[in-house]
């Protein structure tokens, strides 16, 4: 917290002090319209961290002023850096919430500036026709390609399964989970889940736990991950404990370089590309268009009721992962 209070001092001595607390900026200056701070959390995580450099670039190429202030995962950090930007002369708020129930503290905090959501989905009732809006890849749509890769893979009516999840309560989490369980049911497959835990995004987590999973000797047909980091956890335990990871199909989410490499190599069997340039983009321009006084509407991806805007998920296996490698 002391960190990020040094950040939010006020005046010019507030933009000043970005470079000493974490905090960096792209872009040039500009009017508020063209001015956006980008509150988020620690970006350790491979996917937060393309977001963040997808944003920097994004920013840069609207010449659009972006400020960033990673807030860690501190919530009334969050809330206070979102307060400056009110305060400090911002056009909008992009937000990656450390806590998804903490958006109308966000929203309170911001005043009367847009705020855009990226990665970590607010409830619904948070949001609002071109104030609030939430822009991300359907959560749902990556867990269903998982399952159905795994039901055409497999080709079985019954299938022992295990499920690693990223962090607790995280939208991501809960919305890829659901979906490879609902649509395993609704293609008619009897599925027993041996095995169900967070990993919290982590390959080490992933892989100390299906570790002491093994030692029961339970069998299992394909293992679901909610990101790539954690399936690559699972490819190493599996191959600790002498299974072979083309007989048990491993899935996971994003296409990081270092998933898509393991698919080429015949361990990790599938994934589902996650757009971070394209997210990071799409809430740029959202950003820039609600920051002047327009609409979103008309913006590619952006839904109907103004909530949304969607960037699409892409199946990645052996067969295209090539196409997803620099």
């Amino acid at each position: 917290m002391k960190k990020i209070s040094a950040c939010l001092l006020t005046g010019a001595m507030a933009v000043s002090l970005f470079s000493a607390c974490g905090a960096s900026s792209a872009g040039s200056s500009g009017s508020n319209s063209s001015k956006i701070m980008f509150v988020t959390t620690d970006t350790e995580d491979a996917y937060r961290k393309l977001l963040t450099e997808g944003m920097a670039k994004a920013a840069s190429e609207a010449g659009v002023t972006m400020d960033e202030v990673d807030c860690g995962n501190d919530v009334e950090a969050q809330v206070e850096a979102t307060r400056k930007a009110a305060s400090g002369g911002y056009g909008a708020v992009i937000c990656r919430l450390a806590d998804s129930s903490t958006a109308p503290q966000i929203e309170l905090a911001a005043g009367n500036l847009p705020v855009i959501y990226v990665n970590n989905q607010p409830d619904e009732s948070a949001l609002s026709a071109d104030k609030y809006m939430y822009v991300a890849s359907d959560e749902t749509e990556s867990g269903k390609d998982q399952a159905e890769y795994v039901i055409n893979k497999l080709g079985k009516s019954e299938m022992n399964i295990i499920i690693l999840e990223g962090e607790k309560g995280h939208s991501a989490t809960v919305a890829r989970t659901a979906a490879v369980k609902n649509t395993l049911t609704d293609n008619g497959i009897k599925y027993n889940v041996v095995f169900q835990d967070y990993a919290n995004w982590s390959d080490t987590e992933a892989r100390q736990k299906l570790n002491l999973f093994f030692r029961t000797g339970q069998s299992v047909d394909a293992i679901f991950c909610n990101n790539d980091t954690m399936a690559l956890g699972a490819v190493e335990a599996l191959k600790d404990n002498g299974l072979d990871p083309a007989q048990i199909p491993v899935t996971g989410v994003d296409a990081t370089a270092d998933g898509c490499a393991s698919i080429k190599a015949g361990e990790m069997a599938f994934t589902v590309f996650q757009n971070a340039n394209g997210q990071a983009a799409k809430a740029i321009e959202i950003a820039t268009a609600l920051a002047s006084g327009k609409s979103a509407k008309g913006i590619e991806g952006v839904s109907d009721d103004l909530l949304y805007g969607w960037v699409p998920f892409e199946a990645v296996d052996a067969s295209n992962v090539a196409d997803y490698m620099n």
